[in-house]
């Protein structure tokens, strides 16, 4: 069912993302979004000059709601051990969900854009390393209240991180959950060091 949208560009990102997530950049034909968003094809070079300047908005918008999440999930009063392996369990049980319930762009579409398009690219490493900004804050965060004694908050942001993107790669290649547990026990040994 289709949604009712005052906002024509917002209803072609959100169509596009709901697409993408599933079928990839490419495996998404423009007509076959528009017609799933119910936008002519006017409409869409109204608001885009191409389907690839179309990816880069998908991917910082998408991000800038991701960033949003975490903002918010880093907030509470929670010791910050906490706050981050809450982040983990939601990001685990999101890919417990059938692929069509997935929503992560950033697993779905970084290999498949990378060498695609420039512009893309650039969103979707600008985006990941704001993403590793916030664990580095909140593992900073977990070395002042005493609940993370890691040394190197940095490093084991991007060590966290990768861990997680290649688990979830390797959950869809085996269409299970098993390197994301594995993913998970890693995460609390390191931790807990």
């Amino acid at each position: 069912m289709k949604q009712n949208y005052a906002d024509t560009r917002q209803q072609l990102l959100d169509t596009g993302h709901r697409m993408m997530v599933v079928k990839g950049f490419t495996g998404v034909g423009l007509n076959e979004m528009l017609q799933a968003a119910g936008v002519p094809k006017g409409s869409f070079y109204h608001y885009f000059k191409s389907k690839e300047q179309f990816g880069q908005s998908l991917l910082e918008e998408y991000f800038q709601n991701y960033l949003v999440d975490m903002d918010q999930r880093f907030a509470t009063d929670e010791p910050a051990r906490e706050q981050l392996m809450g982040y983990w369990q939601k990001w685990l049980e999101s890919y417990c969900e059938p692929c069509d319930a997935q929503t992560c762009l950033a697993v779905k579409l970084s290999a498949e854009v990378a060498d695609l398009s420039e512009t893309m690219r650039i969103a979707l490493r600008d985006g990941t390393d704001q993403v590793i900004e916030r664990l580095t804050q909140c593992i900073t965060q977990g070395q002042q209240d005493g609940s993370l004694p890691v040394s190197h908050a940095e490093q084991t942001a991007t060590a966290l991180y990768q861990l997680w993107l290649g688990a979830s790669l390797l959950s869809k290649l085996h269409m299970n959950n098993h390197p994301l547990e594995s993913a998970m026990l890693t995460t609390q040994a390191l931790l807990e060091k």
